[in-house]
């Protein structure tokens, strides 16, 4: 197993580099200019009446150098950039400051470096992702065995045609569904922010109005989980029970709840491991529709608001962070599937 982890964490850095280097490629070649841009605001704002035309001419070439060098758009080259961004090739001034010297970027937009400006919405995304992902889970997992055990029952069929009704509407939808019987109407929960305006609480009172905002948004994003995972479950247990293995250990008079938790649930695992890892790892990314239905500043509002804006630092980062997050979830997936299964071993 520890060979097999070593090799696979090289396979995922020549994988990392690839896509770093098309995906940097891609946002360098969109036409774009921002250094010209910022230059030409700053040389508005100087009084052009106490310089000659060949000064402001020079202050503004000076400007523009100037944030060329902070963009890192002072060469032509875009193979140089690219080393420049992951800090194997020196600067202007022989310096080296990229992604492996820490500096994870600078974003036009909002002029400070993105790590800032992705800190607050990654807080957030993950907040409600949790706590999301934890009601889903504790939801769907035992509804699906219990839809399993008791195939073709009552409840099964009320539980399926809910979960298909469920899956099958838009998330937008089911937002505005919610917003309109538990804000509108009964008037639980309010229809949209984090935080009670004009509050500046702390400690104990600010998780508790943090999670009187998020209220809202959770069930929604529960409710829109349940549909997939619960079916998922369901079938996955089907199958499981309907085992050789199973029927003997009914035959030998195994009770119930042992043959069901013990023994069927754990071959059930081995295919939903691969759907509750994918779970966790989207704790780390946000939900655009959600959080523009319910004014949440997450990580999709910043993807979405970085690319109209074109603040493609941020973009890059954010990017780079969720193909190294798929590219850890699968390796974490090859380990747990030999952890749950003996069966499953790692080949050489």
């Amino acid at each position: 197993m520890g060979k097999y982890i070593v090799k696979r964490t090289a396979y995922m850095l020549v994988v990392l580099v690839m896509l770093s280097f098309i995906m940097f490629m891609i946002y360098n070649l969109v036409p774009s200019n921002r250094a010209y841009t910022d230059a030409s605001n700053d040389i508005k704002s100087i009084k052009s009446n106490t310089m000659t035309a060949e000064e402001h001419q020079a202050r503004f070439e000076e400007l523009y150098l100037q944030y060329q060098r902070r963009y890192g758009t002072d060469v032509e080259n875009k193979g140089i950039r690219y080393l420049r961004w992951v800090g194997l090739y020196p600067l202007y001034d022989g310096s080296f400051n990229g992604l492996l010297q820490g500096n994870l970027g600078y974003s036009y937009e909002q002029k400070k470096p993105v790590l800032d400006v992705i800190a607050a919405p990654m807080k957030v995304t993950i907040r409600i992702n949790i706590f999301a992902t934890i009601l889903a889970l504790g939801i769907t997992i035992p509804l699906g065995i219990r839809c399993a055990v008791k195939r073709g029952s009552r409840m099964d069929q009320i539980v399926q045609v809910c979960t298909i009704i469920g899956y099958s509407l838009p998330t937008f939808l089911i937002s505005i569904l919610f917003i309109w019987i538990f804000a509108a109407k009964l008037g639980i929960f309010p229809p949209s922010g984090m935080k009670t305006a004009g509050t500046n609480y702390t400690g104990i009172k600010y998780w508790m109005d943090s999670l009187y905002y998020m209220a809202l948004p959770l069930l929604v994003m529960t409710f829109c989980s349940l549909g997939g995972m619960t079916r998922y479950v369901r079938a996955s247990m089907i199958e499981a029970l309907s085992m050789d293995c199973i029927k003997t250990a009914r035959a030998k008079g195994l009770r119930e709840q042992i043959v069901i938790y013990s023994h069927a649930w754990r071959n059930a695992l081995i295919p939903i491991v691969t759907l509750v890892v994918g779970w966790f790892l989207g704790i780390f990314s946000g939900s655009l529709v959600i959080e523009q239905m319910f004014a949440i500043n997450g990580m999709g509002s910043l993807m979405i608001g970085s690319l109209r804006t074109a603040d493609y630092d941020v973009v890059l980062l954010m990017q780079m962070f969720y193909v190294g997050i798929s590219l850890l979830g699968n390796l974490i997936i090859d380990i747990i599937y030999g952890l749950v299964d003996p069966r499953v071993r790692v080949s050489k």
